[in-house]
């Protein structure tokens, strides 16, 4: 790339010569409070690309017990729910030419298995109201007339599925990076991965110039429709068949009884990701909150029935979810689970295997007595 500087034409000519960013800080800040600079491409609708930051400095967990292994200096969203995963790098730190793009790929990987909806709304709101923005607004701006619920859904089916970008962003991309970014783009059929070359250019006063430039637009172009077309849910009869391929008559007998009390007393929504999957909305205090998640996968049968803590918490408050946690049933493997959810602030996805919850007498008649009483607002257990 050129130094030669670029000129801004007025009433005389003024020469903007090439300036670095002087701290990484600095970097991620403008990013931070400027995502147009990133905004290249349009949305499935034909509309243009806006990101909104959803956080900076956003943990990456390992696991479903403990806290954030990783930080992602910034992810963002746009009006389609496609996460935008985004680390930034100067070009005078080594780690931008092959280090980073193992380090996205752990976040990338992580993301799709442990960032629920609920902790997603969380973090947009909290940010939100560092910025001093009102979460109205920034709602409106963002989703128009869509329910809130419905489009973090949306956002979490899409991790999950691998429906995302990754952006490597620095003040020069080297050959390197952009050999690797291309290589990826071409191999991965769900995931967008883009280098994005920032440079700056200053007058020595306040006048400064961003040019961004985008590498891997190629390789986005050349893949394959098929594997980036609108993904299908999973509906009941997909899940009927899951369960029907099930050789134990409990696990059938469980997971039937499940999906038929969410068709009758919840709002059951189909999940995108490769295996299947339905997450349960039911009413309580006035609102549909997400309750629980049952995930049906191939290959040795794991079927795991998952509750939405986060988004109980979030929707009817800390108390209400300490009492739906202490009205589930004391399975093996979900009560330590459940034991450990204070710490967190109820902020995790406790799970328990069907095949567990079928040895235990009477387990599936406390789960769905603890879903009646979280709707009836009458949690505490006898």
């Amino acid at each position: 790339m050129s130094d030669q500087p670029v000129f801004v034409l007025g009433e005389e000519l003024r020469a903007l010569e090439l300036a670095g960013f002087e701290t990484e800080e600095e970097f991620q800040e403008l990013l931070a409070r400027h995502p147009r600079v990133l905004d290249f491409g349009t949305l499935a609708s034909g509309r243009p690309l806006r990101l909104v930051l959803v956080a900076r400095e956003m943990g990456v967990p390992t696991s479903t017990e403990g806290g954030p292994a990783y930080w992602l200096d910034h992810l963002f969203v746009d009006a389609d729910g496609v996460p935008t995963l985004v680390e930034v790098k100067r070009a005078t730190d080594t780690r931008i030419r092959r280090e980073v793009v193992g380090q996205m790929l752990d976040y990338a990987a992580n993301a799709a298995r442990y960032w629920p909806a609920a902790l997603l709304r969380r973090s947009f709101e909290d940010t939100c109201a560092m910025d001093g923005r009102p979460v109205e607004e920034a709602y409106g701006e963002l989703l128009g007339d869509q329910p809130t619920e419905e489009f973090w859904a949306t956002v979490e089916e899409r991790l999950a599925a691998g429906q995302m970008r990754l952006l490597f962003v620095a003040d020069r991309i080297p050959l390197e990076l952009r050999a690797i970014v291309e290589f990826l783009n071409r191999q991965m059929r769900q995931t967008d991965v883009y280098a994005v070359e920032l440079t700056q250019y200053g007058d020595g006063g306040d006048l400064r110039v961003l040019v961004p430039r985008i590498h891997g637009e190629v390789a986005t172009a050349a893949k394959s429709p098929s594997g980036r077309g609108p993904t299908r849910k999973t509906t009941r009869a997909d899940m009927d068949a899951a369960i029907q391929s099930r050789p134990d008559p409990e696990v059938r007998r469980m997971a039937t009884a499940l999906l038929d009390h969410a068709a009758g007393k919840g709002r059951p929504e189909g999940g995108t990701a490769k295996y299947r999957s339905m997450s349960v909305y039911y009413p309580a205090a006035g609102r549909q909150v997400p309750v629980w998640t049952l995930s049906l996968q191939d290959g040795p049968a794991r079927d795991d029935l998952s509750f939405a803590f986060g988004s109980i918490i979030h929707h009817l408050g800390r108390e209400r979810a300490a009492e739906f946690a202490a009205s589930l049933p004391a399975v093996p493997g979900l009560v330590e689970m459940l034991a450990a959810l204070p710490v967190k602030n109820y902020n995790a996805w406790p799970s328990v295997s069907l095949t567990s919850l079928a040895a235990e007498p009477g387990a599936l008649e406390g789960v769905l007595s603890a879903i009646e009483r979280l709707m009836d607002g009458q949690n505490n257990p006898t």
